[in-house]
């Protein structure tokens, strides 16, 4: 159920950690980053919390202002959550106890989440071209846009995509650690493209 516990510390960063400090909080944030969610995204994109664990989380962050909840218009009618202006603050602290914990050892077994590796890929990114890709990570779409400089990431379906990709989390992160193994994943089966395969060797090879 829903938790109110509080440090009872008058320091900031103690206040902070009331808002944000219970298991899987952040992560939930995380999950916000790159937009709106349905609860059941936010709800596989973190298999090891339960169903009612993530409702308790995203109705604690709701009562503290990080999170709303609003219904989409027509046709969907699905509710989504995301995160609040004060909310999207947070996007800079999530993204440097990232990169802070760099060096800690990974779980085993470990998983790794799409969201995961689309933030990486925004972060890391130096396009010096525009194009539009639709990316399809473990059945979920994402449109990929890139201009010279800057690239952004946000749910749902691109309206004209330059080219296609559709694999999982874990080979789209390799591929961004060695772009070399483009043509093997194709062949083996683990990627597929439609469209430009040179727009989509292009988006991988231009990140730091």
């Amino acid at each position: 159920m829903p938790t109110s516990r509080t440090y009872g510390d008058a320091c900031a960063t103690a206040r902070a950690l009331d808002v944000v400090g219970e298991r899987w909080a952040l992560l939930v944030v995380r999950e916000l980053l790159l937009g709106p969610q349905r609860f059941s995204d936010v709800r596989r994109a973190l298999p090891g919390a339960s169903s009612n664990l993530v409702t308790d989380r995203l109705r604690e962050l709701e009562g503290r202002g990080v999170v709303t909840r609003r219904t989409l218009p027509p046709p969907a009618g699905s509710t989504v959550y995301e995160l609040t202006a004060w909310g999207r603050e947070l996007e800079p602290i999530v993204l440097a106890l990232g990169a802070w914990a760099v060096n800690v050892p990974l779980p085993e077994p470990a998983t790794l989440g799409a969201t995961s590796v689309l933030l990486f890929l925004r972060g890391s990114a130096r396009p010096r071209g525009s194009a539009c890709y639709r990316v399809e990570l473990d059945s979920r779409v994402w449109t990929v846009r890139t201009e010279p400089g800057r690239l952004t990431v946000e749910p749902g379906e691109p309206a004209a995509p330059d080219a296609v990709v559709r694999t999982d989390p874990v080979t789209l992160n390799a591929l961004l650690e060695n772009p070399a193994g483009f043509d093997a994943a194709i062949a083996d089966g683990r990627v597929e493209i439609e469209g430009s395969k040179k727009a989509v060797r292009k988006l991988l090879r231009e990140h730091a």
